[in-house]
């Protein structure tokens, strides 16, 4: 069966020539050119990836990306036309796999989209987390989710990671230099410090979940591990 895109790119050229380009390449995609319309298609189906345009007449890219985080890890490619480097680092951080800037090759997108569903598909490896070892927390590897204290956190896409990384050991002590390799593989130029803003971030969506506990604790000059 063909893999699903969703592609939300309102200039109708660029639009047309890579629909051609995908679809030679045996992708299926679905066109839009609307922030409300791909929200909404999102909900009916979810697609395989998406090429997320950054600027939109509804609204832009950025939103798609933090709704669609909210529930899912779906890969997510940006288009556009924004070249800064403030908007690339955005996109990454709102849990993007990678960001194409106009004017661009097809083929490259192609091989950039190729690229992703192969990471994709071998980055998350079956696991069961420790009901006994961290009772607050709740790992859904299907939907790709956390609940806390009875309550679905909303985590970006390395929030997830980090959190999931940890809770699937439990008290298992993981160096930054590990965490970076397990959680950010495909964000290479991504810094160390890096990991402990994400781990702040993740501490404050526990506590304001309900955690009773610092669940992620700090081990000096090692790391950091889940809480038994």
């Amino acid at each position: 069966m063909a893999q699903r895109i969703l592609l939300l790119e309102d200039e109708q050229a660029i639009a047309d020539t890579l629909i051609y380009s995908l679809r030679s390449e045996g992708f299926e995609v679905a066109h839009l050119t609307l922030v409300r319309d791909a929200l909404a298609a999102f909900a009916h189906q979810a697609p395989d990836l998406a090429i997320l345009d950054v600027g939109l007449p509804d609204g832009n890219g950025f939103d798609v990306c933090r709704a669609i985080r909210k529930t899912s890890e779906l890969p997510i490619l940006f288009l556009t036309a924004r070249s800064e480097e403030i908007d690339r680092i955005l996109g990454l951080e709102l849990g993007a796999d990678d960001y194409v800037s106009k004017p661009f090759s097809p083929r490259e997108v192609g091989a950039r989209v190729k690229a992703i569903l192969r990471r994709s598909a071998v980055r998350v490896a079956p696991a069961v987390a420790d009901a006994e070892a961290a009772p607050m927390l709740q790992l859904d590897e299907g939907a790709q989710r956390i609940r806390c204290a009875g309550r679905w956190l909303a985590l970006t896409r390395y929030e997830f990671r980090l959190l999931a990384t940890l809770l699937r050991r439990p008290q298992r002590i993981f160096s930054r230099a590990e965490l970076m390799s397990l959680v950010w593989d495909d964000a290479p130029d991504t810094a160390d410090r890096t990991v402990d803003a994400h781990v702040r971030l993740v501490r404050a969506k526990l506590r304001e979940a309900g955690a009773s506990a610092e669940l992620i604790q700090t081990h000096r000059h090692m790391g950091y591990s889940l809480r038994a």
